[in-house]
């Protein structure tokens, strides 16, 4: 940490910066997501960290405790349900452990497991960000005084959802594997929903619907990749 970052970090909050002070560990696949968490965490005044697994987050947490956990629910390695257990059970306990998904069934995972909220995908309110995690605070680290709720919105850099998908399409070469594959359904909903690529979306549903019925895949797949490579062309400019 150099000295400004560590000069940042101990000052008390303001009505501004509400979240001066903490450190926010994200664990989240997406770059996508992850950009959008960051945007919201510096115009919050937090610092962040990013894993993009359960082994990554499981290093940064034996390094470093931070103050707030934010856990996508699925990642390429397991599920974050299993970190949010680990987290909300240890002692010391971390601050605030927020489970996030595109997933309408991940609230209820992430709630059972023990987080003390969630955030339902896409994350773009500046000021909702700042309340589900102010919420959990104790007291002794909340900002002093009245604050105004923020009605600004974070927009992520398209650069990172081209990156993304870009990802996606390597994985879609070579959809044989059953676990990788439903990973991999998951994540394309999760970013399409992110990005409001409602057709990408549908048909990632359409995807997982096959999964869970036992149904033939093959062509769906093919469809989804067709679908990928000509979102990736539309951004080759950036």
């Amino acid at each position: 940490m150099d000295s400004l970052d560590d000069f940042m970090q101990t000052r008390p909050p303001t009505a501004n910066r509400p979240l001066l002070g903490l450190t926010v560990l994200v664990v989240e696949d997406s770059r996508f997501a992850s950009e959008a968490m960051r945007l919201l965490c510096l115009r919050s005044g937090a610092r962040i960290r990013r894993a993009d697994s359960l082994f990554s987050a499981q290093r940064h947490l034996a390094v470093y405790r931070p103050s707030v956990v934010i856990v996508d629910i699925g990642l390429p390695d397991g599920s974050g349900v299993d970190l949010i257990r680990d987290l909300t059970q240890a002692r010391p306990r971390v601050d605030v452990v927020l489970g996030t998904s595109g997933d309408p069934d991940g609230e209820v995972q992430a709630l059972k497991a023990g987080a003390d909220g969630f955030l339902d995908k896409p994350i773009s309110s500046i000021g909702f960000f700042q309340s589900k995690v102010l919420e959990h605070l104790p007291s002794d680290r909340q900002p002093k005084g009245l604050r105004v709720l923020s009605d600004e919105t974070v927009i992520p850099d398209e650069v990172a959802l081209r990156d993304d998908l870009a990802a996606a399409a390597v994985a879609l070469e070579d959809p044989t594997d059953a676990r990788t594959l439903r990973y991999l359904t998951q994540f394309l909903g999760g970013i399409a929903r992110s990005a409001g690529d409602t057709n990408l979306e549908a048909e990632a549903k359409t995807l997982a619907t096959l999964q869970t019925n036992g149904n033939a895949v093959h062509g769906q797949v093919a469809r989804i990749a067709q679908m990928v490579h000509d979102r990736i062309a539309r951004t080759a400019a950036l």
